[in-house]
């Protein structure tokens, strides 16, 4: 009897610890490293980003097709907007913002791969809990597969699939819930009068559909 008792309380335990797809904290500041199976892409990057207004801003390095660059983007959702900023001569580059925002976290639809512990498990510390889900990204044109962490739904990595790039991945880190200066979200008081482009550069087309 105490067996069956004993047993029922493990099954229950276990059931209450399913993970569940989750969103990710509405604020977040950190960086994100991302690169493409196919080596065209690499860049690291500082991130702020903003689900409440859907607004993120990158301030990145990297190389795109084997030629260096640096890049310093805000990229405003429910404007359609991008600005290219350049702080050190206080002039803006702005063009259509022509993908809808995709809050960081798990979608409903996702499933669920598995749950590991990255690090080690044997001590308090030591590991780190977390969850990796598979499913379709929202436009179909490929597959995605994301880590989160089991408590808070921080992002750790993602990996999305299309024919284009092969696989795209992009590892988040020194993630903090907040954001130190709201402003930074803003576009700079030197961006009124930008400069009007149809399209931003190619890298940068191929970095907002990432992310």
């Amino acid at each position: 009897m105490r067996f069956l008792i004993l047993l029922t309380c493990l099954l229950a335990a276990c059931l209450a610890e399913k993970p569940y797809p989750c969103e990710s904290p509405p604020l977040l500041t950190g960086g994100l490293a991302v690169s493409t199976q196919n080596e065209k892409l690499f860049t690291y990057a500082k991130y702020l980003y903003d689900a409440i207004g859907r607004r993120v801003r990158l301030m990145e390095l990297g190389t795109y097709e084997n030629k260096s660059f640096t890049h310093d983007v805000l990229l405003l959702y429910r404007e359609a907007t991008m600005y290219e900023i350049h702080e050190h001569n206080r002039t803006c580059k702005k063009s259509p913002l022509k993908v809808e925002f995709q809050p960081l976290g798990i979608p409903k639809n996702a499933s669920l791969l598995g749950q590991v512990v990255v690090g080690s498990s044997s001590g308090p510390g030591q590991g780190l809990l977390v969850n990796t889900w598979v499913g379709e990204l929202p436009d179909k044109s490929g597959k995605y597969m994301a880590t989160v962490t089991e408590f808070a739904c921080i992002p750790v990595s993602t990996a999305y699939h299309t024919k284009e790039f092969g696989w795209m991945v992009t590892s988040f880190f020194n993630n903090i819930i907040g954001i130190e200066d709201p402003n930074r979200l803003n576009p700079p008081s030197f961006c009124t009068d930008a400069e009007v482009k149809e399209d931003p550069a190619d890298f940068l087309s191929v970095f907002v559909k990432l992310n």
